[in-house]
């Protein structure tokens, strides 16, 4: 997952809603032509050493969404006094009630953490000057041309610089290209006058958060860190080994935002393989989930990857894309990176595609003419999460074609404001219930929840169409469920 995975923020163009992604940070302009450098001290690291060693420092997290507030917590766990920030006032007032809004921290460990007096939130961004560690966990999403957009790294580096001092460690999280701690965060951070491996320090940490995985937490996996020199490197393995079962030092910076990319482009290239797949092997008559589930079985050598309705989640969707661009600085091809999204992409409108033949072929209705109900909003089973879910642009391709397309969701209630899905915002979940499959034309399964009732569904809709193969792995095969 993004520090963005990777994981909800408030951008310019959305409402703050708890559903929406990591918040972003805004500062006001021109305030380094303002600031006076704080003076630089000659025992920076050897001070916050010993901080991070006895517990003392205080710890600031920018960013309290899917990644940020679970950070945060476990930091707190360990010992350290976390602050958390963020623009959202309504994450705030959650957070003071000891009310999650992040379904990998229960309400009773944010409680806990509270009452120990470990963890506080605020928007209140003059607390920085306070904190010896920051972590930056702001999202790091693509322009409409596939183009980084940095705008929240850069912004919160310059909140971060309104108010740094000598001895203390500057940590990014977000998901970006080689390159971006040291060209973007370090350089912003020193136009204060205070130096990099000096005066403070800054590193690097990709997030790995993995939403509804019940077998690692924060705390339990394994965490990549580098820093701009030995000093900074040293103070990372220190910080974050407190907090983490285990630490992998890299050699720099760059390096671990290269280890973060090759997690995601590895998923994206493999997901888009068996997405290939899936086409080539249904026009053969042949079932790709029997394929893999087959090849399985082969104790070495191959690992499993499934097809579904398109990608999801502030990882896989985005993260690889960051290379493609850094890599025509150096004027190097990345096909393999490209051909991915673009099969990956196109999913949503095959499976569509699919949709509209069964309606044809089977109840001899037109998509034009036929109401949709599209069963799971959230990118993945089990969660709520909904960024940059297939699901929302299924429903956009149906009613584009002249269909009717609602959907149903256990997590989610209500679709919240999102930057490219406007129009459906405010739709909320419709029942799932026989008397309600009946005024349906079609059933599109675009996430397998587990809380769903799927006998009922075999059993009162006219025709689903699988894209999990949940049907099958249930043991509920019919006639009138296709897969796509």
């Amino acid at each position: 997952m993004r520090a963005s995975d990777h994981a909800g923020f408030t951008s310019p163009l959305e409402d703050g809603g708890f559903q929406s992604r990591q918040s972003c940070i805004i500062s006001p302009p021109n305030f380094l032509l303002l600031k006076r450098p704080v003076l630089s001290s000659p025992s920076s690291f050897a001070d916050l050493s010993a901080k991070i060693n006895d517990r003392s420092a205080r710890a600031g997290v920018i960013g309290l969404g899917y990644v940020g507030l679970p950070l945060a917590i476990a930091i707190a766990r360990s010992g350290f006094e976390v602050t958390g920030f963020d623009i959202d006032p309504k994450k705030i007032v959650a957070l003071d009630a000891c009310k999650s809004y992040i379904d990998a921290v229960a309400d009773e460990a944010l409680s806990a953490e509270r009452e120990a007096g470990r963890f506080s939130a605020t928007t209140d961004f003059s607390g920085l000057a306070a904190c010896d560690v920051i972590v930056i966990c702001v999202p790091t999403p693509l322009t409409k041309h596939r183009d980084p957009d940095l705008s929240y790294v850069e912004a919160t580096s310059r909140s971060i610089a309104a108010h740094l001092r000598a001895g203390q460690l500057v940590v990014l999280e977000s998901t970006t290209y080689p390159g971006t701690t040291d060209d973007v965060v370090k350089v912003i951070l020193e136009k204060t006058g205070l130096k990099s491996g000096v005066d403070f320090f800054v590193g690097f940490s990709p997030e790995r958060e993995d939403p509804g995985n019940q077998h690692y937490h924060t705390a339990t996996i394994p965490k990549v860190v580098a820093g701009d020199g030995a000093q900074a490197l040293d103070l990372m393995k220190a910080f974050y080994g407190a907090a983490v079962k285990s630490v992998v030092p890299v050699s720099s910076n760059a390096t671990a935002e290269a280890v973060k990319l090759t997690e995601n482009i590895f998923r994206s290239v493999n997901i888009a393989l068996v997405n290939e797949l899936k086409t080539v092997y249904a026009a053969m008559g042949i079932d790709v989930w029997e394929v893999i589930d087959a090849a399985k079985t082969k104790p070495f050598g191959y690992m499993p990857f499934y097809p579904g309705p398109g990608l999801g989640g502030h990882c896989i969707p985005i993260d690889p894309f960051y290379l493609t661009w850094k890599s025509r600085e150096y004027e190097l091809p990345t096909r393999f990176i490209e051909l991915a999204g673009e099969i990956n992409s196109a999913m949503p409108r095959y499976v569509v595609g699919k949709l509209a033949e069964a309606l044809d072929m089977r109840c001899g209705k037109a998509l034009s003419r036929s109401k949709v109900l599209v069963l799971g909003l959230a990118y993945k089973k089990n969660v709520a999460d909904i960024r940059e879910s297939p699901s929302l642009r299924l429903i956009e391709i149906i009613e584009e074609r002249g269909g009717k397309a609602d959907y149903h969701d256990p997590f989610v209630a209500e679709i919240p404001p999102t930057r490219e899905y406007q129009a459906l915002k405010g739709r909320k979940s419709v029942a799932l219930a026989p008397e309600v499959l009946v005024d349906y034309d079609a059933v599109l399964v675009a996430t397998d929840h587990d809380q769903v009732d799927y006998a009922t569904l075999v059993k009162n809709a006219p025709l689903i169409v699988d894209t999990r193969n949940v049907f099958k792995r249930l043991g509920l095969s019919a006639g009138h469920v296709i897969k796509a």
